[in-house]
């Protein structure tokens, strides 16, 4: 069961600030995305952080000797050690989007999930950046795109609860609508 995210967000805020303090936000961000990552794909090692009788301490090892394999750096090998000793190592992914989002604030920086029938072009995808920067007031759009074979063509952004559609559905869709009023 996943921890309520009032739970977790002074964990994120914790090493958020320590990061920033540092100047390693971004490193910082890509390490623990590599533990998340990992704890992903391994379901043994997910349902290991999980097991409420597991001790602390054992959770505590188990999460330092993979932080040693994965290289990461003190400030989140210690950080993860803290995680799981305080039985959060389940909520990793979680406390690392909240660290995530925190960082691209600071940054000025927005991430667009963006789905399309085929894949951008990459001038398809800068217009996109630009246009979706200027709308947002970002400095920088992050485009996360992901083919959806139910699409006719063009594409569906969503910047958090903003949606950008510029499909071929959502057009017909409009016509339709306009269509029904006359």
């Amino acid at each position: 069961m996943k921890a309520p995210q009032a739970a977790i967000k002074p964990y994120a805020r914790a090493l958020h600030e320590l990061a920033r303090e540092r100047q390693q936000t971004d490193a910082v961000a890509r390490e623990l995305q590599a533990m998340v990552d990992l704890l992903q794909q391994d379901a043994e090692l997910r349902d290991f952080f999980s097991r409420p009788w597991v001790s602390a301490a054992a959770k505590r090892e188990a999460s330092m000797a993979i932080a040693a394999r994965l290289e990461l750096s003190p400030l989140v090998r210690d950080f993860i050690g803290l995680v799981a000793r305080a039985g959060r190592a389940q909520d990793l992914d979680a406390i690392a989007e909240i660290f995530r989002k925190m960082v691209d604030a600071d940054l000025g920086r927005v991430r667009a999930q963006v789905r399309t029938r085929v894949p951008l072009t990459e001038g398809e995808r800068d217009a996109l950046r630009a246009r979706l920067a200027s709308v947002t007031g970002a400095r920088e759009v992050i485009v996360e795109e992901r083919t959806d074979g139910t699409l006719l063509g063009g594409f569906v952004a969503e910047i958090g609860t903003y949606v950008v559609d510029g499909s071929l559905d959502g057009q017909l869709a409009r016509i339709g609508e306009r269509l029904k009023q006359v």
